[in-house]
């Protein structure tokens, strides 16, 4: 190709890159990177690339740990653009390029997945060079906290760990005693009774205008504070003001918006994620911490681990996802080997099982069921790792497809559990069975779903249709 031919193709890209609105300044990265992938290439004409092609290549960028996930996805749609816009594959327009980025998403020091990293258990405070106060919620506030009384943040971070509660319990937990301590004008919380309790709570629904759970929550926290960390059996409460909690049920979808929503779900791994979720009532975190050993073939079972509660729990496996599911094993296999190939490979392991078992880290059997399209630095152990994908990316696609699929109701991803529980329900399984399936620890807590059995009002004909 000459100079001009070049030189055309090249402000060809960039006025198909305008369209997309980037920055002036992301164009000319755009243009490196695909120009990067082309010399990659040399010899061979774009027009007889493929999808696997651009697999390999974006496999080979995300084993690159220095490479941030926001850039990581403009390497994806700088070769969008080159595929889609300029060369027009005919394969580039049904090509993941979304999926590709969502997937790169970092989990952030303070996500519960790598939060509790085994290695930094004992450990209260941040490792060198991320400040204390960089994974906690109120980030200001804390930080004043934790600089007047450091012995009372050390000591509740302390009590929470020993009793292995998620990070986002000890994240709330700190959160409403700083609160609680600010409300009092910083006085030490050594020195506040059951009185002043009792104050911020009413405070909190007369003011605050609090949801019952919220203030729950609140009262959970301050309760946990002084009986677990000040050793004060005795706390007594005045009576307050409660927030009344409403009578809410759950979003359940039909099964004929099931089948619309799981249609409108275009790619291979989300639509077998929200499969998942419907077919085995998964919670978000549940399906996205997945293990290959987690899925039983043999007998059509999937164990789901350190759940709810730290409770393990067994659910059946929907046959019709056996085929997606042995794919999936497949693709995270392959690129599992060309991670040791590269010297990488390893994934966090829970429970300190990395020092148990130090060769079980780049087991397959221990991979992620859908890892992240990159590797990344783990924030708090400083190892290159595959990391699972970013929850959130699961909700946006559960919430596009609603929209594609026009579903007039409020579906987020627990809508799939909701309509697991209650289809199970109305299709004659008894409660206890349901409870089991759920990991509810209080059969109570399923009873919400018995709305399907005893529908007051429902069955009813409106004397408008007698009329």
């Amino acid at each position: 190709m000459d100079d001009s031919r070049v030189s055309r193709f090249w402000d060809h890209y960039i006025e198909k890159a305008k369209a997309y609105r980037l920055k002036p300044t992301t164009v000319r990265w755009h243009v490196l990177y695909a120009e990067a992938y082309i010399k990659a290439h040399a010899g061979r004409r774009l027009a007889m690339h493929n999808s696997d092609d651009v697999d390999a290549y974006l496999n080979a960028k995300g084993r690159n740990g220095r490479l941030k996930d926001w850039q990581f996805s403009q390497v994806v749609q700088a070769l969008r653009i080159l595929f889609v816009d300029v060369v027009k594959a005919p394969w580039a327009n049904t090509y993941p390029w979304e999926h590709w980025k969502d997937a790169a998403r970092e989990l952030g020091a303070d996500h519960p997945t790598v939060a509790r990293d085994s290695g930094f258990m004992a450990k209260v405070t941040a490792p060198e060079g991320l400040p204390n106060d960089q994974t906690r919620p109120d980030r200001g506030l804390v930080k004043q906290f934790r600089a007047r009384f450091p012995q009372h943040a050390e000591r509740l971070i302390a009590e929470v760990r020993v009793r292995q509660y998620s990070i986002r319990t000890e994240q709330a937990y700190l959160a409403w005693l700083v609160r609680f301590v600010v409300f009092h004008g910083y006085r030490d919380p050594a020195e506040l009774e059951g009185p002043a309790i009792s104050a911020y709570l009413e405070d909190l629904v007369v003011n605050g205008h609090v949801s019952a759970s919220t203030q729950k929550q609140a009262l959970n926290a301050l309760i946990f504070f002084y009986r677990q960390v000040q050793k004060n059996e005795s706390i007594a409460l005045e009576a307050f003001a409660r927030s009344k909690k409403p009578r809410r049920l759950p979003v359940v979808l039909t099964r004929e918006e099931v089948v619309s929503l799981l249609n409108e779900l275009q790619h291979a791994v989300p639509k077998l994620m929200a499969g998942l979720m419907y077919g085995c009532g998964l919670r978000l975190m549940e399906c996205v911490r997945l293990r290959v050993q987690d899925i039983d073939f043999g007998y059509q079972r999937i164990m789901i681990r350190n759940a709810k509660g730290g409770k393990d729990r067994l659910v059946p496996l929907p046959r019709r996802l056996n085929e997606a599911l042995h794919k999936q094993i497949d693709r995270v296999g392959k690129v599992h080997e060309e991670d040791l190939a590269c010297g990488l490979g390893s994934v966090y392991l829970p429970d300190a099982l990395s020092r148990k078992y130090p060769a079980a880290e780049k087991e397959l059997r221990w991979q992620y069921l859908f890892p992240a399209s990159r590797v990344a630095t783990d924030p708090r152990s400083g190892k290159t790792r595959r990391h699972h994908i970013h929850e959130n990316n699961l909700q946006k696609y559960i919430k596009r497809a609603a929209n594609a699929a026009r579903l007039n109701k409020r579906v987020n991803s627990h809508a799939l559990r909701h309509s697991f529980a209650t289809h199970l329900l109305e299709s004659g399984h008894d409660i206890r069975t349901v409870q089991e399936l759920l990991g509810h620890a209080d059969v109570s807590t399923t009873m919400i779903y018995t709305h399907v059995l005893n529908r007051p009002g429902i069955t009813v004909a409106s004397p408008f249709d007698l009329l």
